[in-house]
């Protein structure tokens, strides 16, 4: 059995600043978010600030940008296409943080406090890594 295609765009390698500041925008929200313990809204920009991040990361080092409906599938994108020492453990990072999409936004439940500081704590490391891989290696304006 073939490992499945996943689809995706091609996209100029220049363009992950968009991508990075938006996921610098949804990062800034989702500890405003924090600050006013507004716990679902701290899950949902976390889940976004981790997926545009994730894009940036994509689009700089491999020019492509995952079309896939299933948002898993940006984590198998990101191990393949990023040749760096730090991605599969980061990849697990990303994996769960995209677990709690559904529960945040689909669930008959409000996310609790403690699901949203621990998705929070996840994003920020996340984050930061891509942040550290941008603004090192490609001096992120």
């Amino acid at each position: 059995m073939s490992a499945k295609k996943i689809k995706t765009k091609p996209i100029e390698k220049t363009q992950y600043r968009v991508y990075f500041r938006k996921a610098t925008q949804f990062y800034k929200v989702m500890f405003q978010a924090k600050e006013i313990q507004n716990w679902d809204a701290v899950g949902l920009n976390a889940v976004h600030c981790a997926i545009s991040a994730c894009d940036a990361m994509l689009v700089l080092y491999s020019g492509i940008r995952c079309k896939s409906e299933n948002h898993l599938d940006v984590v198998t994108l990101l191990i393949n296409s990023v040749d760096l020492d730090e991605t599969k453990s980061k990849s697990n990072t990303l994996k769960k943080i995209l677990f709690k999409k559904n529960i945040i936004e689909y669930e008959d439940r409000n996310f609790t406090q403690k699901e949203a500081l621990d998705i929070l704590k996840l994003t920020e490391r996340f984050y930061m890594w891509v942040s550290s891989k941008i603004t090192n290696e490609f001096h992120y304006e």
